[in-house]
């Protein structure tokens, strides 16, 4: 085999097609093969016109992994090969349909292997690679699959999202309610008020986009079917900056939580690195009969976005668990206190595991 190589990536996608023609003129495609980086953000669309230009062999990584900006993306380069009918009808690869399904599972195994959030925005296999807010969109999206969706996003082993957010219509509700088994007529006054909660929220910086755990609870509350596990009676946290044992100026943090689970107070105080992650400890220390299902619960993710500057702001605060069977959840809180923010956030996440657990009141 010879292979061309972008080192650079500076090379644009034309001038690969005509590079590729002009050496096919002397080694056949069937021995010629490309390896493209992705300083310009065109290695995928650069491996696909040497594909047409007539190579048959292309190099690169999963998610696009490699020096600089990086290298093709395999993830994005396998599927156009094998769903493009461009693509599909002239050329054959390895991959098929049936592990082609499984293609967002791998990439998503990689990033948690190199301990980083997946890409949100990756081409096909992005959790908003399907997603859509608009409501208009997302009632034709319901009628013509093919209006918003270039491909089956379960042909990738993706799925779809209605965003619900205050751009959302009756339509994204009515069909994110029926993905969580909710059903809901669309002349029900409920939905209307849901609707107005919705939009009140986000209106205060709530955004239910990136955080469907806590729009389920917030839709299961409104109809009254999300049971109370637990009361929070109160929580404190201290940040203190101190010399250690070995003489050295530190800061730790306590948090002390105090909870009612039916007739029993529980009282839990845990150390953390910062204050957040005491409150975390804390509060997933001691949850009574409940213990047991948020045993295997892992924080794998935590991000907050700041409003309208200052010290004072309102901060956003997206947490993201997992359970031990790969399952992801995202809870979103708002407050002028990151503290409290984050506090719940983290409440929604513990509620939300409970009820997908099916723990009984």
């Amino acid at each position: 085999w010879v292979v061309l190589c972008d080192t650079n990536g500076g090379t644009l996608p034309h001038e690969i097609e005509a590079i590729v023609k002009d050496v096919t003129q002397h080694i056949p495609g069937d021995h010629l093969g490309v390896h493209m980086h992705n300083d310009t953000e065109n290695a995928v669309a650069n491996s696909l016109a040497a594909i047409r230009a007539g190579v048959r062999h292309v190099q690169g990584t999963l998610n696009g992994l490699g020096e600089r900006c990086g290298n093709a993306n395999l993830v994005s380069l396998i599927p156009t090969l094998l769903l493009k009918p461009d693509y599909a009808k002239h050329y054959e690869i390895s991959v098929t349909p049936a592990q082609l399904a499984n293609l967002t599972k791998v990439s998503r195994t990689l990033d948690e292997l190199l301990n980083r959030a997946p890409n949100r925005h990756q081409p096909y296999v992005g959790a908003s690679a399907f997603a859509t807010k608009a409501g208009i969109h997302a009632s034709a999206l319901m009628k013509d699959p093919a209006t918003y969706e270039h491909v089956a996003p379960e042909s990738v082993g993706n799925k779809r999202r209605l965003l619900v957010s205050d751009q959302a219509g009756k339509s994204n509700i009515l069909a994110e309610l029926e993905r969580l088994g909710v059903e809901l007529k669309k002349d029900d006054p409920r939905l209307n008020l849901l609707l107005d909660e919705i939009k009140d929220k986000e209106a205060q910086g709530y955004a239910y986009e990136g955080a469907e755990a806590s729009f389920e609870l917030l839709a299961r509350r409104s109809l009254g079917s999300v049971p109370e596990y637990f009361d929070v009676e109160g929580f404190r946290v201290d940040v203190q900056r101190r010399h250690n044992a070995k003489g050295e100026l530190v800061s730790m943090s306590e948090a002390i939580v105090k909870l009612r689970i039916d007739s029993t107070t529980l009282i839990s105080a845990a150390e953390g690195i910062g204050p957040v992650n005491a409150l975390d400890l804390a509060l997933r220390k001691d949850l009574g009969k409940y213990q047991p299902y948020i045993a295997d619960l892992e924080l794998v993710d935590y991000r907050v976005r700041v409003f309208q500057g200052g010290t004072d702001a309102v901060t956003r605060v997206l947490i993201e668990f997992r359970e031990a069977s790969g399952d992801h959840w995202s809870t979103v809180g708002v407050s002028a206190n990151l503290i409290d923010a984050s506090f719940q956030a983290l409440i929604d996440a513990i509620t939300y595991k409970l009820l997908k657990s099916g723990a009984v009141n």
